[in-house]
């Protein structure tokens, strides 16, 4: 691929003075992933009819979006006991402008080729927190006319439904249009003290999902593992390709007939089966799925409409690859079924409990760069599976038109994968997944072969 070259780096900042001052995260905005998570857009030449200049639209345009989503344009900072604190400062987010000479033809290609990560901002994780931003975009002209829009957004800072609604509010604005949704902003509502109740003592809570994956057996690390070169599928699982495993799973002796299994819960039970088949586990391997669940609606009351931050929280489903093999499809959709009812608003808030009353957070944390021998693997013999099925992911427009495409950005950590719909709204379905090349394979194969 023709080089890519950086013409500019710009901080943009709020449009308006905006508050000013400090505050602790939520604690379930500090475990997990606190890193940042990108995304891409791609967008055909711009019209003759968009008379602006596209650097000029998106800087102006972010400025008056981060007016309302001030947090984003601040940074973190660390407390004692491995804590972060939110410092608004309005510091500001970046946005690159860069330019290629190369011509965008297919974007499936594309997207596993090791040039894709010059298309996203990179961040230094070695840099001291408070200096890095919690936002960065980067803008892409190629030779053929056609765009790029990455964006890198804090995992720390907002979720994934909060990172996409403060996307389609730029949009909004970059249009001329007014904010559909106003940002609920006050985080205390998860916050950890007096308010909640005192539900600690909780038989629910076990703080399984902060315990480490399991290993191969034999294995006394995970080293080696981490160092396997991985290779980026995308999937695609047509409308009767889909009903064909739902109907399968909500057959099975293990569906519940008041309720049928998700498309989430049978693609992942799928997708499951079908690595621990592809990585040729012994029949007693344990394994793990992290699955990572939106409380919004699950707490009480439920959090207001445009609660930006983080209000994901992951759950594990653990099993053994010879009992999800020999079973049907309908037992390991049922692991999954059962570890995602539990995130009831006990569940919630005595999870919050647990991590209030931990003295250090740091060993749930996952502020690690990619290859890095450091924090949670969960590639394997476990996988990791998040859902964008109800995400309003697409229709990014700035006034020349919506993307061509869109896609997660790069990530190439064994086991990581995600489920998005696909952008004809046909009801087929796209798993962007990421294992070991020499997986990879045979991982398709039982795909699309088991269905």
């Amino acid at each position: 691929m023709t080089p890519i070259i950086i013409r500019n780096t710009y901080t943009v900042v709020p449009a308006e003075p905006t508050w000013t001052g400090r505050f602790p995260l939520a604690e379930w905005d500090q475990v997990g992933t606190i890193t940042h998570v990108p995304t891409i857009y791609f967008y055909d030449k711009p019209p003759d009819s968009f008379q602006g200049n596209v650097v000029d639209t998106l800087k102006n345009s972010l400025s008056r979006a981060l007016f309302h989503f001030y947090p984003l344009a601040g940074r973190l900072r660390w407390l004692p006991q491995d804590r972060l604190e939110l410092d608004c400062n309005a510091a500001g987010v970046t946005l690159i402008e860069a330019e290629s000479e190369a011509e965008l033809i297919d974007f499936n290609n594309f997207l596993g080729a090791a040039e894709f990560e010059k298309l996203v901002p990179q961040v230094n994780y070695k840099s001291p927190i408070e200096t890095i931003p919690l936002f960065l975009a980067q803008v892409t002209k190629f030779k053929c006319g056609r765009i790029s829009l990455s964006v890198k957004v804090s995992h720390a800072v907002v979720d994934g439904q909060s990172a996409l609604h403060f996307l389609s509010e730029w949009g909004r604005i970059a249009r001329g249009e007014p904010l559909e949704t106003v940002p609920f902003l006050d985080r205390k509502v998860l916050w950890a003290g007096e308010q909640l109740p005192p539900f600690a003592s909780s038989p629910q809570y076990e703080g399984k999902e902060f315990e480490e994956p399991p290993l191969l057996i034999g294995e006394t690390d995970c080293v080696e593992e981490r160092k396997k070169e991985t290779v980026v599928a995308m999937l695609k699982l047509s409308k009767s390709q889909l009903q064909k495993l739902r109907s399968k799973v909500n057959t099975s002796e293990y569906a519940d007939p008041a309720r049928g299994f998700t498309r989430y819960e049978t693609v992942t039970g799928h997708v499951w089966r079908c690595a621990c088949k592809a990585r040729g586990h012994s029949p007693e391997q344990p394994t793990g799925l992290v699955i990572s669940v939106d409380a919004r609606s699950r707490v009480q009351p439920p959090l207001p409409r445009g609660y930006f931050g983080n209000a994901t929280l992951d759950v594990v489903a653990a099993s053994i690859s010879g009992e999800l093999i020999t079973n049907e499809l309908g037992f390991a959709a049922g692991k999954i079924s059962k570890a995602i009812k539990n995130v009831t608003n006990e569940y919630v808030m005595t999870g919050i409990e647990y991590l209030k009353n931990h003295e250090d957070l740091k060993e749930f944390q996952d502020i690690h760069t990619l290859g890095s021998t450091e924090g949670p693997f969960y590639g394997n013999p476990n996988l990791g599976l998040v859902s964008w099925l109800t995400l309003p992911m697409y229709g990014l427009d700035f006034g020349w038109g919506q993307e061509v495409y869109m896609g997660p950005g790069t990530n190439d950590l064994d086991g990581n994968s995600l489920l998005l719909p696909d952008k004809t709204e046909d009801g087929s379905l796209i798993l962007a997944t990421c294992q070991q090349v020499v997986h990879m394979e045979a991982f398709k194969k039982h795909f699309y072969e088991d269905i």
